[in-house]
């Protein structure tokens, strides 16, 4: 498939396991081709060439490590609703400073994600 025809994914990639274990699904999702990841790093910072295609009309997934949903309010920012939105802590993967992702949980999760999407 054609990256722009793509799903866009956005992740949180904060500092808490969470936030880690949802840019690995996001980096997972990319590199597997079921969505083109882009930064939302660079939405939240009025990034023009970013803010772009976030606000291009594609079907977006925004992936949250916790309930803070900054991913989801950094897309909110400029009017870009997700089409879905995951929050990690919904799928039992803990919030934990100082620690890396499970990869058993980012497994489990990513899965999830994947069956959600793919109705």
């Amino acid at each position: 498939m054609k990256k722009k025809a793509m799903s866009i994914v956005y992740s949180c990639s904060g500092c808490s396991s969470a936030a880690q274990t949802a840019n690995t699904i996001a980096i997972k999702m990319d590199r597997e081709n079921v969505a083109e990841m882009s930064c939302i790093a660079g939405v939240g910072g009025d990034v023009k060439s970013l803010v772009r295609t976030a606000k291009s009309g594609r079907e977006i997934i925004a992936i949250d490590g916790c309930k803070l949903s900054c991913c989801k309010y950094s897309l909110a920012r400029h009017g870009v609703e997700p089409t879905f939105h995951f929050v990690l802590s919904n799928f039992d993967v803990p919030k934990k400073k100082g620690q890396d992702p499970d990869p058993v949980l980012t497994n489990n999760a990513y899965h999830q994600i994947l069956d959600s999407i793919h109705m």
